[in-house]
């Protein structure tokens, strides 16, 4: 059998995980992801002179923007690895040192970014982002799972999306930090880029105060007194009465030597082949990795990127439009923040289907709009109140649900190589829309948008007949309900 967690509602352990792990490794992910663009022009130059004054080599400008499209995509490049390590090491070392292993990541992400400078190195620049790509794409597998397992059944969904959260707080701190007002000038871009460390130090303080996950001590590692402890850390000291603490401590003693697992085993650890070649976890894993890659190739990021630009056409000087840019950034902000209460409160089929149809309509609106803006005047006013409202019903579902939706679907063996799989895609999409999309957009103009809003209306189908409601309900009712892949009927 599995362990069951006792049916809390919040505990100051409890949330205190949360904030820790939210604001130990989230938010500086986030503050990573958001900090890089406004001082590009300023890196840009300084890589080009570090590098003439290093090597005696005068960059064209093709290869010089190909250094810096290095340096900002290269943290994608390590959100894949990172994605690819998060199974092996939430399984062999557990979920708690995966996120000390997080923190470690952007700590030395940082102190890269503080010393290339000094040490006049474009390398220690790349091998910086390196780092924290890799420390985002651990997090984005690891964290969402560490907090669903700590956590009962009704505040799975509520702890699961506060990874989610703390990247959206994350990019709006990194957006702030990296204005002209604040560091984002020639001489302290730097200073931008590595100042996110000093959050790394809550993670580092707190680490000894917070529990392993119960689920994987009791399931993965058969630690039953171990997993007894963290439950009683997390719930108080009677979560768990004395009578069960013995009735566990005779199963794991008993004449056979059996502990109370699956089977009398501990669940082991599925391998990447493994998992792929199971056809009962075919339909959980395309939903996984469909809505994870999707909420990537649902155009968010490209919204931000053609932001400035809207707000531009509509007479917006280019500062203002920067700092109309930085408030949808915070709308995107305040929209997510009622997402722990959503996810605790509203089934996530509802949300998924009312955030992946929505989105679906709204960006072929904006496509639209964007297309006759220079016919019609009053477009430009749509094109801002499309973008605003797809930001808000992106933050009702496709947002939040998929960082956490592996952690419902899929059971304790499986479930990290599922969510690195899930992290892969999600890194390796957001790799091809920074890759692809400023080509796309000079190509297709305003109809750059429709494969974004095909996207969102392929997973509004995908969601519809596929995906089963997971608020509330045990994992292995779930798993069985998509264990017949395609042929499976998950609406009853």
């Amino acid at each position: 059998m599995d362990l069951t967690l006792p049916e809390s509602g919040w505990t100051v352990r409890l949330v205190a995980l949360g904030i820790i792990t939210t604001l130990g490794a989230s938010v500086p992910v986030g503050f990573s992801i958001g900090v890089i663009n406004a001082p590009s022009e300023y890196i840009k130059q300084w890589s080009n002179g570090t590098v003439g004054r290093r090597y005696d080599v005068q960059l064209s400008d093709g290869a010089l923007s190909a250094l810096i499209a290095a340096i900002v995509s290269i943290a994608l490049i390590g959100g894949v690895i990172g994605s690819l390590g998060g199974a092996y090491l939430a399984d062999k070392y557990g979920r708690k040192k995966s996120f000390l292993f997080c923190a470690l990541l952007l700590t030395g992400g940082s102190v890269c970014f503080l010393s290339c400078r000094i040490a006049e190195s474009v390398e220690l620049l790349l091998l910086g982002r390196l780092l924290v790509g890799q420390a985002a794409g651990l997090t984005t597998s690891v964290i969402p799972m560490y907090l669903a397992e700590a956590s009962p059944v009704k505040l799975r969904g509520a702890m699961g999306v506060l990874c989610p959260l703390g990247l959206t707080i994350g990019v709006v701190v990194g957006q702030v930090a990296s204005l002209e007002q604040v560091l984002g000038t020639e001489a302290h871009w730097h200073y931008a880029l590595s100042c996110v460390a000093v959050l790394n130090f809550i993670a580092y303080g707190f680490y000894f105060w917070i529990p392993e996950s119960p689920k994987y001590l009791y399931s993965v590692k058969g630690d039953q007194i171990g997993s007894l402890r963290a439950i009683r850390k997390l719930f108080g000291r009677h979560a768990i009465g004395d009578d069960y603490i013995k009735l566990q401590m005779e199963c794991a003693n008993g004449p056979n030597g059996a502990s109370p697992m699956d089977d009398g085993q501990p669940q082991a650890a599925r391998s990447l082949w493994s998992v792929l070649r199971d056809p009962a976890l075919t339909l959980p894993l395309v939903l996984v990795c469909a809505l994870q890659g999707g909420q990537q190739l649902s155009g968010i990021n490209a919204i931000f990127f053609y932001s400035v630009s809207i707000f531009e056409s509509v007479g917006f000087s280019s500062t203002a439009a920067k700092f109309a840019n930085l408030g949808v950034g915070c709308l995107n902000l305040v929209a997510s923040l009622p997402a722990p209460l959503l996810m605790a409160r509203c089934n996530r089929r509802f949300l998924s289907l009312l955030s992946c149809s929505s989105c679906a309509v709204i960006l072929f609106i904006l496509t639209m709009s964007i297309y006759f803006i220079d016919s019609i005047s009053w477009f430009s006013h749509l094109c801002i109140g499309s973008m605003l409202l797809y930001i808000i019903f992106y933050q009702f579902g496709l947002g939040p649900i998929p960082f956490f939706i592996g952690t419902e679907l899929f059971e304790l063996g499986p479930r990290p190589t599922a969510m690195a799989l899930g992290s892969l895609s999600s890194w390796g999409c957001n790799f091809i829309v920074g890759m692809a999309f400023p080509s796309l957009q000079h190509a297709w103009g305003a109809f750059v948008f429709l494969p974004f809003s095909i996207t969102c209306a392929v997973l509004t189908v995908l969601v519809r007949y596929y995906l089963p409601e997971t608020r509330g309900k045990e994992i292995s009712d779930v798993a069985e309900k998509v264990s017949r892949g395609f042929r499976s009927t998950v609406n009853n």
